[in-house]
């Protein structure tokens, strides 16, 4: 039986160009069920679980969006009246979901009609939040598609070409950077919105923007996300431009200049050949994030709330 149903024709005009519906038969798969993924989130590492209050606004500034102080387990136990959001990161690094993840990006590609060459780097996000949450207005940097499971799931995406909504400064990476990106209420006007069931499911492109919004129950959701070699090329670049520009040096987006471009993947590829060999705990990743790109890069690990929230 087939994982991805969509129009193959569908999905060559669109794939990795625009946003574009298609369904999936994997709605009453165990693997999304509560006590599930609480195993799930047990068997990671913390640092691979965001979790925080969904009671936020679409523009809501980093520093302003509330933590809650559970453990992640008890947070996905009690999501039908928590108020709360979270992401459980790599979900891949589970050998039941990697594989779940591997068929639906092999079936979502040949669609398309691209083969396992044009890809790599697959990452499963999976996401459990209450009834009525948010998650604010921001851009990813992989090519994702997100399936509905449980409940329902509104998402309204915006044109990646429009920098006024979302400038090349602001697609620079760097771990102090929160994902949230600045929002103005006359954004809304230039949304497209895909409500989605269970069965449903949306692909948002490379730097889509967009935000989501859950319904009356609690929702659970999971982007199957892959990158592409142009994908990883432009990662390393935006990288190299944002941890730059983090030390007082402006930069150049991609393809203003090839040679420089050029000289930062390379600059990348040699650092992380030294650096991910010291990454393999979660200790010292805290401890590397922290020495490279300041306090805030742990910033997802926070979950005690602010004084006087």
């Amino acid at each position: 039986m087939s994982i991805v149903i969509v129009d193959p024709q569908v999905a060559k005009e669109n794939f990795l160009k625009r946003p574009f519906r298609l369904k999936h038969s994997l709605a009453d798969n165990a693997l999304f069920t509560l006590p599930r993924l609480v195993e799930l989130a047990k068997s990671l590492p913390r640092d691979a679980i965001e979790y925080n209050s969904g009671k936020v606004s679409v523009g809501a500034r980093p520093e302003d969006v509330p933590k809650i102080d559970l453990p992640a387990e008890d947070v996905i136990k009690t999501i039908e009246h928590a108020n709360a959001w979270m992401v459980i990161k790599h979900a891949e690094q589970d050998p039941a979901y990697r594989a779940l993840l591997e068929g639906f990006v092999r079936e979502a590609n040949e669609a398309a009609g691209r083969k396992p060459s044009d890809y790599s780097d697959l990452e499963g996000f999976i996401f459990v939040s209450s009834a009525k949450a948010t998650t604010p207005f921001h851009v990813d940097w992989e090519e994702n598609i997100l399936i509905q499971i449980k409940g329902d799931k509104f998402v309204r995406t915006f044109d990646n070409s429009d920098h006024s909504l979302v400038s090349e400064e602001a697609l620079e990476i760097s771990p102090s950077k929160h994902r949230n990106q600045i929002y103005a209420e006359d954004h809304e006007a230039r949304a497209t919105l895909h409500t989605l069931k269970p069965g449903d499911a949306v692909h948002m492109p490379y730097t889509i923007p967009h935000w989501v919004s859950t319904g009356n129950t609690y929702s659970i959701s999971m982007a199957m996300t892959w990158k592409t070699p142009e994908v990883v090329r432009l990662n390393k670049i935006r990288l190299m431009n944002g941890t730059l520009r983090r030390y007082g040096l402006a930069q150049r987006p991609p393809g203003a200049s090839p040679v420089m471009d050029a000289a930062k993947v390379f600059a990348h590829d040699a650092m992380r050949a030294v650096i991910d060999p010291l990454r393999k705990s979660e200790t010292a990743r805290r401890v590397l994030r922290g020495l490279i790109y300041g306090k805030k890069a742990n910033y997802y690990l926070e979950t005690k709330p602010k004084s006087g929230m």
